[in-house]
């Protein structure tokens, strides 16, 4: 299918599961911001980036946890919230609220299929001194990328010396195995008790002061009212530099999905 899809149609489905979550989070006094690019967007578009098709947002793990434990009870029964622990296919460190009246394969080397979705990262503390940062950020992204390693096809580019990672990643770990490595790294420094906090989503760009995160600050997105970040020139400025500055017409990506049918549940899908 590539990106010859209506973006617009999409976006406003994933909107659809972004205001869903946030009912609930209101209901239950749980945090959450909205983050990256979709921050980007709601301060340089007030919306969506016009060519951006996915949303991120963030919860502190406390947060974080509630919500995937009392997800199936607290969100209406068409999406889900997915993660590790409650789906042994799932790839990833963190988690997605996925809408399940729709089919999404990104990849046709990833072969993970679900719903169109949005990212929920859990926000952790981050060390403060810096050769223990570094050291810790790289565990971090060793085991991240050996995660990546488990869930690829290894044979995405041959049988030649790129299939080796992948092969050794599988001799070596199994995917439960490094998804628990990574979240008791991630664990390990608490969010609320931290000067220093990431959302682990850019590794060591992510970091920043907690007190940039701040409370959840309410801001104007697609002429509705979320939450964001609240000192959010600062952390979109560490994230990303000049952020109000529009990219070139070569750099404004959207993405080239591999299958996606907004009107089929992907159980449905052979």
């Amino acid at each position: 299918m590539g990106n010859k899809y209506d973006i617009r149609a999409l976006q406003l489905k994933v909107l659809d599961i972004l205001l869903a979550v946030d009912k609930v989070c209101r209901e239950h006094h749980l945090r959450y911001y909205i983050m990256a690019g979709t921050l980007i967007g709601a301060v340089r578009h007030k919306g969506f980036i016009p060519w951006d098709d996915d949303l991120d947002i963030g919860m502190p793990r406390k947060d974080y946890e509630i919500f995937m434990e009392k997800s199936k009870d607290l969100l209406p029964d068409y999406l889900e919230a997915i993660y590790w622990k409650n789906d042994p296919d799932y790839p990833l460190s963190f988690a997605k609220i996925q809408d399940a009246r729709t089919t999404l394969i990104e990849r046709k080397h990833l072969k993970y299929k679900g719903g169109i979705y949005i990212d929920v990262f859990p926000l952790d503390g981050a060390p403060c001194g810096k050769l223990i940062r570094l050291w810790h950020f790289g565990k971090f992204e060793f085991y991240n990328k050996t995660l990546y390693f488990l869930f690829r096809d290894p044979y995405k580019h041959g049988k030649g010396i790129s299939s080796w990672p992948c092969r050794i990643a599988r001799t070596l770990f199994t995917r439960r195995g490094v998804q628990a490595k990574l979240e008791k790294l991630m664990r390990k420094y608490d969010f609320d008790r931290s000067e220093w906090v990431c959302d682990y989503d850019d590794g060591r760009k992510g970091i920043l002061p907690r007190s940039v995160i701040g409370n959840p600050t309410l801001i104007s997105f697609e002429e509705k009212e979320v939450y964001g970040i609240e000192n959010y020139h600062a952390y979109l400025r560490n994230k990303y530099g000049d952020y109000m500055q529009i990219p070139p017409a070569e750099k404004q990506r959207q993405h080239n999905f591999y299958f996606l049918d907004l009107n089929k549940p992907y159980r449905e899908k052979e």
